[in-house]
């Protein structure tokens, strides 16, 4: 982790989910989860968030189609959040998740749906 990866990982991963959620989770892992938190940080995030060529708006639709279409309903929360976070609007999101529908189907739409709402009514 020494290339410089991991600290922009961080920054982002920050900047996007929020310090407070980013910080617990670094903090709650223990010797086998951490290789995970490492790896999330540095890779997903240091590696290919911080890239140029995207917005950050386009990652997280590109996220969020991607999260959908595989079902990971709390990480669709998660990055709903993000989303917002990153100026996308509650139209473009559902917009997105219609989007998904058409291509992934519909449960999958249907289960986004829901777990967006429930983030709109914390916000």
């Amino acid at each position: 982790m020494g290339n410089g990866r991991f600290e922009a990982g961080l920054e982002i991963r920050r900047k996007v989910l929020g310090a407070e959620y980013v910080d617990r989770a670094l903090a709650q892992a223990d010797d086998f989860t951490r290789p995970l938190q490492e790896y999330i940080t540095e890779c997903c995030w240091g590696a290919v968030w911080t890239r140029p060529g995207l917005t950050l708006q386009e990652r997280s639709m590109i996220t969020l189609a991607a999260l959908v279409a595989l079902g990971r309903t709390h990480e669709v929360k998660l990055h709903v959040r993000g989303a917002l976070n990153n100026g996308l609007t509650r139209e473009q999101i559902r917009e997105v998740l219609l989007h998904v529908a058409a291509y992934a189907g519909v449960p999958a739409a249907v289960d986004a749906f829901r777990a967006a709402q429930e983030v709109f009514q914390e916000a």
